[in-house]
């Protein structure tokens, strides 16, 4: 979440330092508070499912075979089933079988897993209903965990090699996101709470816990923190608005529908609301970090620049990064809804039908209200940060640097004002190799290559 911004910036004023706690420290108590009233307490518990047991084991051979014809098929069906057929030996990893070979047909049709020599799977045991005392086993899936641990290891390895203690930080962070997703919003919306209410409480916990674990406590960080909250809670009205005025339902999805069968007490409706904050957390906090320390960097690069000069510089940076974030958060969301976006061409109604429709339309909503919401943080939080870092600090004319020759603060040298028509004739004069010295303006000489100066 945003750049390593560790360079060290002149302190704040002590009236500044004060503003931001009266602020801040309410919000973090405000919001620990509502966590403490929302925290599920009687959140429901699964029921134990008569599902079939599950065994590892490794497969020692594969044999295949013709697949047998169908017994009785309508006309135009294949008459023979679709393969892979034959049988796979496993060695029993776990249960009562453990040690001993078993045979099992060969997974097939859509989604079936294929098997090799090797593999180390997931076996089901099936009871025959008419004699309990018999069973069978067929291969569900691979074993999963050994690659997703390595992965796992590779992932947090990469970001110490390359972030050090900033990189620990951000993996305690993202460890500290997972931990409240799994004990507090997603429990909280299990025992029928307000989804939107639960996924702004959550999404405020985790970015004080990220934002601060990860950036350090600092006035930078707390003009970010704040940049992030209002911009989370105008990205919670504008898909209030945004779903009342599309009249979506939340039922846009099979997982919904779904969920739907299992949990009718669940507000479908407003965990569509809830996926959009939390989706929009992350890069949220990356765009407000960022803002907050290009303008800490830009006020530090030129103390001269005013209030104005300091907003527009910091602003078309964000710009910049908007422009680039815009296209991650619809790429995102189109690469998560590739198989609903594939069902475009194969739909025969007309492209208006299709775009409307809810499956569709929710996918857009995601979008738009993310990049609005993505869009408003970087003027909420730049001008944040321009007040902030500019505070008690004065204009141009009452900024002062150490270093004089008495050893008293002397008057910042402001830039020399230049002419817009020499300035503009000297950056569109083609260098040349001359290397007389620079004009008495202070810009390069027209026949003098400018690369190695600039």
């Amino acid at each position: 979440m945003g750049a390593d911004h560790t360079r060290s910036a002149p302190p704040a004023p002590p009236g500044v330092r004060r503003i931001l706690v009266v602020t801040v420290v309410p919000l973090l108590l405000a919001t620990l508070v509502a966590a403490l009233v929302l925290w599920p307490r009687d959140a429901p518990r699964p029921e134990a499912a008569d599902d079939a047991p599950r065994y590892h084991g490794t497969v020692t051979r594969v044999v295949s075979e013709p697949c047998p014809p169908n017994p009785a098929v309508p006309e135009g069906t294949p008459t023979t089933a679709e393969g892979p057929c034959g049988t796979a030996t496993v060695r029993v990893q776990s249960g009562p079988d453990a040690d001993r070979d078993v045979q099992t047909p060969i997974p097939a049709g859509p989604g079936a897993p294929r098997v090799s020599v090797g593999d180390d799977i997931i076996l089901v045991s099936l009871i025959d209903p008419e004699d309990p005392s018999i069973s069978t086993y067929n291969i569900a899936e691979h074993q999963r965990g050994k690659p997703l641990v390595w992965l796992a290891v590779l992932f947090a390895a990469a970001i110490v090699a390359f972030g050090r203690l900033r990189g620990l930080a951000a993996l305690a962070g993202l460890a500290a996101s997972f931990a409240i997703l799994l004990t507090f919003v997603l429990p909280g919306i299990s025992a029928g709470q307000p989804p939107l209410v639960v996924a702004i409480v959550g999404a405020s916990l985790i970015m004080f816990v990220v934002l601060y674990l990860t950036h350090g406590i600092s006035v930078q960080t707390s003009v970010a923190v704040l940049g992030t909250l209002g911009a989370l809670v105008l990205t919670g009205l504008l898909g209030l608005a945004a779903t009342g005025a599309t009249h979506l339902t939340g039922f846009g999805s099979e997982d919904a529908t779904t969920l739907s069968m299992f949990r009718a007490d669940v507000d479908l409706h407003g965990l569509l609301l809830a996926g959009i904050i939390i989706g929009s957390l992350g890069v949220l906090d990356d765009v407000t970090v960022t803002q907050a320390a290009a303008v800490t960097e830009l006020r530090n690069a030129n103390p001269n620049f005013s209030r104005g000069e300091l907003y527009r510089s910091a602003t078309r940076v964000g710009r910049a990064h908007i422009a680039s974030v815009v296209n991650t958060i619809v790429l995102a969301y189109a690469g998560a809804s590739l198989p609903l976006l594939l069902l475009l061409t194969a739909d025969t109604r007309a492209l208006g039908q299709i775009v409307t429709s809810e499956f569709l339309t929710t996918e857009i909503v995601r979008s738009v209200v993310a990049t609005l919401g993505l869009i408003a943080a970087v003027p909420l939080t730049t001008a944040l940060a321009v007040v902030v870092s500019t505070a008690g600090r004065g204009g141009t004319a009452s900024h002062v640097e150490a270093g004089g020759p008495t050893g008293e603060p002397t008057p910042a040298v402001p830039r020399p004002a230049t002419d817009r028509a020499e300035a503009l004739h000297a950056l569109s004069t083609p260098p040349t190799r001359n290397t007389s010295p620079a004009t008495r303006t202070g810009w390069p000489d027209p026949d003098r290559s400018t690369d190695s100066t600039w």
